[in-house]
């Protein structure tokens, strides 16, 4: 008894003083941390200026890549224009609508008129920006390009000028003409030979700050960034403060704040950014949106390559002030201090209470040693009974556990890695990585072990190996085993085979980036028909005047301008289910938004033999959902049911409120072949599809569901298969969706 006295005051004394010696290494850790993180302020203030200024960077590229699109739009609009009868021949009665055709589809892009002038150069032929067409008579000739375009060399290129303020029908304003000679070499009724002579020369007039104002206006970075645009001359083509549009970049801030020394901005303007490269950096600056102080700008910067005559590049850039990423660094700083001090003062206080009362718990402690010695029997026992189960949920498991050593060789492993091999866990035992693998994916294993061994953390990776002459797919953790010095000896390994998953999800994203292609391929198909859909109703529209009125040529051509009104509509009717929605929507009409689709497939019911008959109930209240994504359903409804009548029938839609009042039911109905019992579960999982390759994805039922789902939605449907009868065959799809409430109805939010 008294050596186990002597024992407990031996170990009371080492644990008061380890309680004293901790507490001052504590302390004098905490006080080292201080220091370190005073001294680490600065480091983080440049990597978040840095991370900053890469954010900047990207919002700079995206902004050029913008005005390069819409400058690639207004060339496009003036090579097509070019081709036009109506322009090459100066047709009196349809010039001034075709140019205004034009100018309403470039208008938003900053073009403010389009004007022709002749051969001679002694008349110019305008529409302005507000629609109105002008003849005026002068002399021309000594405009830019007017000596240019008649070079043969010259045809079909597109002519430049510099942006300039002087001009005298827009003064003020920084406009850029683009210009292309014209030749008169398209043929129609009026003119079925083409003389190949030069008839002219075509301008678009563009308002440059209002092209660029569109692509960088809009542009935040952090709380306050703004972004503006200078030429290659250096001349700021837009800024938020107006005044300084039009003026010299390297002088306007000289003139405007004399006292602040701007060398690092001109530095990166002459050096940098009029040389047309990219990259980062900062300037000290005299203000920022109001605020008249001296200080320091983060600013990121891209080129924009116009790609016409002689401007080489524009320059746009980024800026944001740096107090924005040091009140953030700042505010971290602050509350790490606040951390540190409260850990300070409980270390304190703890120690206090710990020495008051290490007395008692060191009484507390000898009791419990005799209670935990009877324990520990009954411990060893539980923990062999627990090694036991260990290694059995091991050897059970399904995954391919080991454990290896620095150099790659097999210490221990489960059966399923002998199963996986075929050999027995004996003969794999001391073997290494390279004994079982192709050398490559040896190495890649051996390079994840010996970065657990390096760092001490967990790795966790996907990456293929090969095996014989088969490639696997693994999905592995490398975990460093620890002994009882915290040295690792060894690394725990545990890989899962996802060969089929990783095939899967290749197939599944491959049908995904086809479907998007083919949707991305249709809408601009129907954008680009629009223009000679115009073209023709124009076209009848003159003609109508010039026949006489109920004779049989004025008959026919009735026919083509209703025909060509019906292809203008179809078009417009795809482009608006195309185009996605700005505005998610919250409730929508079940009537109205089948009617649009209705509208769009109408012409496809008389190509397939198909009758349409409606049953929609009126005055429908608004269900719950977005009405893109509802036509997407009905949409994908109405084609499966052309698909499945492919010799023609029948095609019913009902709409009905049910009896409770709560859901509103849409009903599709088809007298087609059916679906096949073996295929009824099957229908709406992903990338199922009876249909012959490259005539369907497996997609549509599968996303309507998860659409209709989304929206506390269900779908039902009714078959019956012609093989089981041929007089009731067909398929019936019931989607049931939720009355919007009035608030939900009235909500919106950006896509």
């Amino acid at each position: 008894m008294n050596k186990e006295k002597k024992y407990f005051a031996e170990k009371y004394y080492n644990i008061r003083k380890a309680i004293i010696l901790v507490g001052i290494l504590v302390m004098t850790l905490l006080m080292v941390a201080f220091y370190l993180s005073m001294y680490s302020v600065g480091q983080m203030k440049e990597i978040i200026s840095e991370d900053f200024n890469r954010q900047q960077l990207v919002l700079a590229k995206y902004a050029a890549n913008r005005m390069e699109n819409s400058l690639d739009l207004i060339k496009r609009e003036l090579l097509l224009l070019n081709l036009s009868p109506s322009i090459q021949y100066l047709e009196k009665v349809s010039w001034a609508s075709r140019m205004n055709t034009t100018l309403s589809a470039v208008k938003d892009e900053g073009v403010l008129e389009i004007r022709f002038i002749d051969s001679n150069g002694k008349t110019a032929y305008i529409v302005d920006e507000l629609g109105m067409s002008h003849v005026i008579h002068g002399d021309f000739c000594n405009t830019d390009c007017f000596e240019w375009m008649h070079s043969r060399e010259n045809k079909n290129r597109i002519y430049a000028c510099e942006v300039t303020e002087e001009n005298e029908r827009y003064p003020g304003q920084l406009i850029m003409c683009l210009a292309t000679s014209t030749y008169e070499q398209s043929v129609d009724k009026a003119y079925p030979v083409a003389t190949g002579k030069l008839a002219g020369v075509l301008f678009f007039m563009i308002d440059v700050t209002r092209l660029v104002e569109k692509a960088v206006k809009s542009i935040r970075s952090g709380k306050t960034g703004y972004a503006w645009v200078i030429d290659s001359r250096g001349i700021f083509l837009y800024h938020p403060q107006s005044e300084l549009i039009g003026k010299d970049a390297l002088s306007a801030r000289a003139m405007r704040k004399p006292k602040i020394a701007f060398s690092q901005i001109n530095a990166i303007q002459k050096e940098k950014m009029l040389e047309g490269k990219e990259g980062t950096g900062w300037y000290t600056s005299g203000w920022h949106r109001g605020v008249e102080a001296e200080m320091k700008k983060l600013i990121a910067y891209a080129p924009i390559h116009p790609r016409v005559g002689p401007q080489s590049f524009w320059s746009v850039a980024v800026v944001a002030p740096l107090s924005e990423v040091e009140d953030a660094v700042h505010s971290v700083f602050i509350r790490q201090f606040y951390i540190q001090g409260s850990i300070l003062f409980a270390i304190i206080f703890g120690s206090m209470y710990i020495i008051n009362f290490e007395r008692r718990w060191s009484k507390a402690l000898e009791t419990e040693v005799m209670k935990k010695t009877d324990d520990l029997k009954s411990s060893l026992e539980e923990l062999k009974k627990s090694e036991e189960q260990y290694k059995t949920l091991v050897e059970s498991a399904e995954d391919l556990i080991f454990t290896v050593d620095e150099k790659g060789r097999f210490l221990s492993m489960n059966k399923c890695i002998s199963n996986f091999f075929g050999r027995r866990v004996e003969d794999l035992v001391g073997k290494t990585f390279r004994n079982l693998f192709s050398e490559e994916s040896a190495e890649i294993q051996e390079r994840f072990v010996g970065e657990v061994f390096n760092t001490e953390r967990n790795v966790n990776v996907k990456y293929p190996v090969e095996v014989g002459n088969r490639e696997y797919w693994f999905s592995s953790n490398f975990a460093p085993l620890k002994d009882e010095e915290g040295k690792v000896f060894a690394v725990l390994g545990i890989s899962r085979d996802i060969t089929e998953r990783k095939k899967l999800e290749e197939e599944q994203m491959y049908n995904t980036e086809k479907l998007a292609s083919l949707g991305k391929l249709s809408a601009g198909v129907a954008h680009e028909l629009n223009n000679p859909v115009a073209v023709i109703v124009g076209f009848s529209d003159l003609l109508l005047e010039k026949i006489e009125p109920g004779s049989k040529n004025h008959e026919i051509l009735e026919t083509i301008e209703r025909q060509a009104l019906n292809c203008k509509r179809i078009v417009e009717s795809i482009l608006s289910y195309a185009r996605c929605p700005e505005v998610i929507e919250y409730s929508a009409d079940v009537n109205e938004n089948i009617e649009k689709v209705i509208s769009v497939v109408e012409n496809i019911l008389i190509t397939k033999n198909i009758t349409l008959e409606k049953h929609l109930t009126e005055n429908l209240p608004k269900v719950r959902g977005d009405s893109g994504h509802l036509q997407q359903v009905f949409m994908n409804f109405i084609t499966n049911a052309f698909g499945a009548m492919k010799r023609g029938g029948v095609l019913t839609i009902f709409t009905n409120l049910n009896r409770s009042g709560n859901r509103v039911e849409i009903i599709f109905k088809d007298t087609g072949h059916g679906i096949k019992r073996e295929y009824k579960n099957k229908i709406f999982e992903a990338f199922f599809t009876t249909k012959k390759v490259g005539e369907g994805t497996g997609l549509g039922l599968s996303v309507s569901y998860g659409i209709i789902n989304k929206y506390g939605g269900d779908i039902t449907f009714e078959t019956v298969a012609e093989e089981e009868d041929m007089e009731k065959k067909g398929t019936t799809f019931k989607v049931f969706l939720p009355v919007a409430s009035l608030e939900s109805g009235q909500k919106t939010g950006s896509n």
